[in-house]
């Protein structure tokens, strides 16, 4: 006995029973498909943008740390503390293009064809990309509200450091270092890691004004139980002693020579938030903006980094009707200018937020209106966008650039000079 069947807009479909579980397991594989389809671009998007982002700041990180006297080591805590902001701003990116690239590959390959014509309209493929949309925007949003300021306080904690010299200074071989604004130290030769030291020359002034200068073919630091003291092991060599109360300079030869050295007082950091906004959670800057009794000033900037973040946030729920939308070429064509559009308004929307943050903060605009005024306008261009191209047949909302840029090509074309085969 055959098994009726419906037919409705979307073509033939079984009512129920064994068909119903083949259409279920047909749709699952376009799911899985989707999935691998989506995740390959977006992840290698996502992992390039960062690379390239951290690739420039650790060239300068190295130069201000070799500059400043401290560990190379600290570069890579520096860099550990930027990767929040950069996967911030790397992960809208990387989820427009991700879908964008996947979706121009079903495309251009007439997959995109084949699935509508089965009856999985852009509706239906949108539920993968959505599921990333959220998964990634719910990430982003612990990022931007509670990660990113505490490793940002992070960072500009160490930058402090390496600019008192709370993590140290490095002994430069064959120069005068000057540690503390009393004491001068010279090195020749230095030899397993800093632990042996040859040909040294030091010179201490105390506050009372007496001058300890010594020579010394080898020496070593040694730590103390005072954390504020460190002594400085002299071994074959002399020292010369001057003070205001001595008629001649002392004068003396020695085998071995503990000479204590008090270490240059460092100055605390401030605590978190102090006059950084970048530094508030979104509790905190909800708190400052709306429920405390703050200055004008403070209570602005704090109302405007709220609302500036939270629409960075938001605004990833249309990105994956954006990338559809500019994924989809016109028949017969291979232009790749809807990835260049998507990228230009995830940029330009970044910079229209940065200065409305900015005027908000100085009370030249409202803080509501400087920054959800131009999401709902981008939601509003993004969905007119989807609803051409899913909506109205042989719809293409960027079809008037492509012919534009077509003629423009086609004119670049025409001025070059032509080459001619031998």
């Amino acid at each position: 006995m055959q098994r009726p069947i419906a037919i409705s807009g979307s073509g033939l479909r079984p009512n129920h029973g064994v068909g119903t579980t083949k259409s279920v397991r047909r749709l699952t594989l376009i799911d899985r498909y989707l999935v691998k389809t989506i995740a390959v671009p977006l992840i290698g998007t996502l992992l390039l943008a960062a690379m390239l982002l951290v690739l420039d700041k650790m060239l300068r990180l190295f130069d201000f740390v070799v500059t400043a006297g401290g560990p190379v080591s600290v570069v890579w805590r520096m860099l550990a503390n930027l990767l929040p902001e950069y996967f911030s701003l790397g992960i809208p990116i990387g989820l427009m293009l991700g879908i964008l690239l996947a979706f121009r590959k079903l495309a251009l390959s007439s997959e995109l064809d084949a699935l509508r014509g089965i009856g999985a309209g852009f509706g239906r493929l949108l539920r993968v990309p959505y599921a990333f949309a959220i998964g990634l925007l719910l990430l982003n949003l612990f990022i931007v509200g509670w990660l990113q300021p505490w490793t940002h306080y992070g960072y500009e904690r160490l930058r402090f450091d390496l600019r008192s010299g709370a993590l140290g200074a490095s002994m430069k071989v064959g120069e005068f270092n000057h540690l503390g604004r009393r004491m001068t130290l010279r090195i020749d030769r230095s030899e397993n890691r800093g632990t042996e030291l040859h040909g040294i020359f030091v010179q201490v002034d105390d506050k009372s004004g007496t001058q300890v200068a010594a020579t010394a073919d080898q020496g070593r630091f040694l730590s103390t139980d005072d954390p504020d003291v460190i002594l400085f092991r002299l071994e074959k060599g002399r020292l010369i002693q001057d003070s205001p109360k001595f008629r001649t300079p002392r004068t003396l030869s020695f085998d071995l020579y503990d000479l204590p050295i008090n270490l240059p007082r460092v100055d605390s950091f401030r605590q978190r938030g102090h006059e950084e906004l970048e530094e508030f959670t979104l509790p905190e800057l909800f708190r400052d903006g709306y429920l405390r009794n703050v200055p004008e000033a403070q209570r602005l900037g704090a109302q405007a980094n709220l609302h500036f973040r939270i629409v960075e946030v938001l605004m990833m729920l249309m990105l994956p009707l954006l990338a559809v939308a500019l994924a989809v070429p016109p028949k017969r064509s291979s232009s790749a200018l809807g990835i260049f559009i998507g990228i230009v308004i995830v940029v330009a929307y970044h910079k229209v937020n940065q200065y409305a943050e900015q005027a908000a903060a100085q009370g030249r605009m409202e803080p509501v209106l400087a920054l959800w005024i131009p999401l709902l306008a981008l939601s509003a261009m993004i969905y007119w966008m989807y609803h051409v191209l899913a909506h109205r047949p042989g719809g293409q909302p960027i079809g008037a650039l492509e012919r534009a840029f077509s003629q423009v090509g086609k004119a670049v074309r025409r001025l070059l000079p032509k080459v001619r085969p031998a």
